[in-house]
Parts: C-alpha cells; sequence; structure tokens
C-alpha cells in the first residue's frame, strides 16, 4: 500500500517521539523529527543548535549510531538540553520558528 506524504511524514514523528520517550534523550535530529520536520528540515536545524550547544557548553551523551552499515559517533541531548538550546535559536522561517517554540517548552 502507498503512503501519502502527510501520513510518512506523521509516521516517522511519532517514531522519532516513541524512540525519545523510550530512551530519554535523541540526537538533535531526532527531536526535531519529533516536532514534525522532515529529515532535511530537520538535519538544518540540528546543525543550528549544535552551534547553539557549543556556544552553551552543552556536551550532551556521547553515543554511536549505525546508518547505511556504518558506525558514526555523535551525541545524545535530553529535552531539558534541547530547551536550553532552543532559548537562544532564532530561526528565519516559519516552520522553524514553530519548532523552536515547540523545543522551548520542553524546558522543567
Amino acid at each position: 500500500m502507498l503512503k501519502t506524504a502527510s501520513l510518512r511524514d506523521r509516521t516517522r514523528a511519532n517514531r522519532a517521539a516513541a524512540k525519545i520517550r523510550r530512551e530519554g534523550g535523541g540526537t538533535l535530529a531526532t527531536h526535531c523529527t519529533a516536532k514534525g520536520l522532515r529529515r532535511r528540515q530537520a538535519k538544518s536545524v540540528a546543525g543550528s543548535l549544535r552551534d547553539k550547544a557549543e556556544k552553551l557548553g552543552i556536551a550532551g551523551t556521547p553515543g554511536v549510531f549505525f546508518r547505511g552499515g556504518s558506525k558514526h559517533d555523535g551525541s545524545l541531548y535530553t529535552g531539558e538540553e534541547v530547551a536550553r538550546m532552543a532559548l537562544i535559536y532564532t530561526p528565519r522561517i516559519e516552520a522553524y520558528k514553530i519548532v523552536a517554540a515547540e523545543l522551548r517548552r520542553l524546558a522543567n
């Protein structure tokens, strides 16, 4: 059965959110995907948030990821860490502004 784009996006977002709940954290792109961004958009926002993490001194938890049969090193971030990064993130694109606002709400 062929999935429509909206169903595919919603499925991807739900799976990302479940992974974050299950593991207690995720990559920056996973957090953005969980808020409804597509992969390419999530990677763009994640790159910007990664710069903010460096400014704030947030290192995250080191992790190893497997993608396409190869191993990659990276960092996992909790919702609170992502929220702190989102506080100083000022996007220009409207969709990114909405996601940034949702990420800020993760701060406790």
